[in-house]
C-alpha cells in the first residue's frame, strides 16, 4: 500500500484534501487494525483524518474492516443483548451507566458492557464496575456464560478487537482522539439482529454522522439507539431534554418521551468508585429516586430489545 500517496490525499488541508473510496478506506483501516502501518505513517494518517473528517464512504469502509476483525459471540436466548460501550468514566458527576445496565438486567434484558479506559483525569468505569461486583470477564466464553446466567457481563475491548484497542491506546501519545474512538461505539460481536447498539455521542456533529451510518447497520433485524452522552458515557443526561433516536430494520424512529423539557434534577458529585457504587445501590434499592431520564432510556432499550 502506498502510504505516502494516501497521506498526500488526506492531508492537503480543508480545501485540497480528498476522500478515500470505500474500498481504499476498508483496506487502509484493515492495515491499521492489523498493525501493518509504520508508526510515522500511521500517526500522519490518523491526524489527517481527524482534521479532514471522515466521509460516509470512509466510515463504511472502516466499519467493514472493524467488523471483520471483531470476535464473534453467542447471544443468549430471549431478548436482544444491549451493548453499552464505556470509554470515558466519571469526571464531575456520578457515572450512571452501570445503573442503566443493572436496571435492564433486572428486567431480563441481557447487557454487555465493553470498553477501555486511559484517562488519568477521570475515574475508571471498570473500577466502578468492580466496586459493584461486576468484574470484567477473562474470556469470551466466561462473558457468554454470565450473559446467559446473570444477564450482565463486562469485557475489555482487547478481548473483542485487539487492533481497535491498540489504535484507541494511541490517544495519550498523539494528544487527540482518532477515528477508532467513534468506530468503537459501533462494535457488535453478536449475529445480525441479536444486539442493540447504544451509540452515545458528545459532540453535535457526530449525531449527524452516526445518524447517517446507523440505518445501514440495522437492516435484517438490527437495532440501535443514538443518544447524547453524559461526560462521554452511555447514560442519558439527567437534566437535558431527552434525545433518543431509534434505528430498526434500516428505519429511523424518534423515541422522545412526551416531556422533552429540561429538568431541574440534581447531579451527584459522587465520582469516586466506592461512592458512585453506593449511590447506584441506593437507587436500585429505592433509597434514592431513579432519575426520570434514566427510566426513559431504560424503557426505550427494553422496547428495542424485545420487539
Amino acid at each position: 500500500m502506498d502510504y505516502a500517496t494516501l497521506i498526500k490525499e488526506l492531508g492537503r488541508g480543508p480545501r485540497g484534501s480528498r476522500d478515500l473510496s470505500r474500498e481504499q478506506a476498508e483496506a487502509l483501516f484493515g492495515a491499521m487494525l492489523d498493525a501493518l502501518v509504520p508508526d510515522m505513517e500511521l500517526g500522519a494518517m490518523l491526524i489527517a483524518l481527524r482534521v479532514k473528517g471522515e466521509s460516509a464512504d470512509e466510515v463504511a469502509g472502516f466499519l467493514a474492516a472493524m467488523q471483520a476483525r471483531t470476535a464473534a459471540m453467542q447471544a443468549p436466548a430471549g431478548p436482544r443483548t444491549v451493548l453499552l460501550p464505556s470509554f470515558n468514566g466519571a469526571r464531575k458527576q456520578a457515572n450512571l451507566m452501570p445503573l442503566v445496565a443493572l436496571l435492564l438486567a433486572r428486567e431480563g434484558v441481557p447487557v454487555l458492557i465493553f470498553g477501555r479506559h486511559d484517562f488519568d483525569s477521570r475515574h475508571s468505569p471498570f473500577e466502578l464496575l468492580d466496586a459493584l461486583g461486576l468484574p470484567a470477564s477473562p474470556t469470551l466464553a466466561d462473558a457468554e456464560e454470565r450473559l446467559a446466567r446473570d444477564k450482565l457481563a463486562v469485557l475489555p475491548l482487547q478481548s473483542l478487537n485487539p487492533g481497535l484497542n491498540a489504535l484507541m491506546a494511541l490517544r495519550p501519545r498523539l494528544g487527540v482522539r482518532n477515528s477508532s474512538h467513534s468506530l468503537a461505539k459501533l462494535v457488535n460481536p453478536f449475529p445480525t439482529g441479536r444486539g442493540v447498539r447504544v451509540v452515545a455521542v458528545t459532540h453535535p456533529e457526530y449525531l449527524d454522522s452516526m445518524a447517517a451510518a446507523l440505518p445501514g447497520l440495522t437492516t435484517n433485524g438490527g437495532r440501535a439507539l443514538l443518544m447524547r452522552a453524559s461526560e462521554g458515557e452511555a447514560y442519558a443526561h439527567l437534566r437535558r431534554k431527552a434525545h433518543l433516536i431509534g434505528f430498526q430494520d434500516g428505519a429511523t424512529a424518534a423515541l422522545h418521551p412526551a416531556d422533552t423539557a429540561d429538568l431541574d434534577w440534581p447531579l451527584s458529585p459522587a465520582c469516586a468508585p466506592a461512592d458512585n457504587a453506593t449511590l447506584i445501590r441506593a437507587m436500585l434499592e429505592g433509597r434514592e429516586p431513579l432519575p426520570p431520564r434514566i427510566l426513559e432510556q431504560v424503557a426505550a432499550l427494553r422496547l428495542m430489545a424485545t420487539n
